[in-house]
């Protein structure tokens, strides 16, 4: 069975930025990822590339910054609150944080830590990388019903509830 719209997939795959460092790999996982093709899960360029695979297929893909985390948007630093962070919280410089926003809960890096301010990075860590995947196709099967209308694969490697 052919990966296209609608089909649930699971694959492994090893993530390697520009400089070819290892970043992540769901090898290091029992389970592969599963996700639930054409409803945008994974970055677009990848989800490009997976098209027309099958289980058992194996590639190597490079993904260029506008096909995955987006280029670096130097307006994307600010500086907040420390309140806004909890009481107490001993925050570092390059941490990953979640930071409630009008727009809901965003991912932020800590630049630096002030008295009562602290500077963050609002752009995802891996944004204006080229990202090269290594990856083995496991699964493609029918999504159900229930998948295709929630957006998302159940189950192992899915989303529990």
């Amino acid at each position: 069975m052919k990966i296209k719209d609608r089909k649930a997939v699971s694959f492994h795959y090893t993530l390697k930025n520009s400089q070819g460092e290892q970043i992540e790999s769901s090898r290091d996982r029992d389970n592969p990822m599963t996700y639930l093709h054409g409803a945008g899960n994974i970055i677009p360029g990848l989800e490009k590339a997976m098209s027309g695979k099958a289980a058992g297929d194996q590639f190597e893909v490079t993904v260029e910054p506008a096909e995955a985390y987006g280029e670096r948007d130097e307006s994307g630093f600010q500086r907040v609150p420390a309140k806004h962070f909890g009481e107490g919280r001993r925050l570092q410089p390059g941490q990953l944080v979640t930071l409630n926003t009008q727009q809901g809960p965003r991912q932020v890096t800590v630049v630096k830590v002030g008295r009562f301010n602290v500077d963050v990075d609002t752009n995802h860590p891996l944004a204006g990388q080229s990202l090269t995947f290594d990856v083995e196709v496991t699964d493609v099967r029918e999504a159900t019903d229930e998948e295709v209308s929630h957006g998302h694969v159940h189950g192992p490697g899915g989303v529990e509830h």
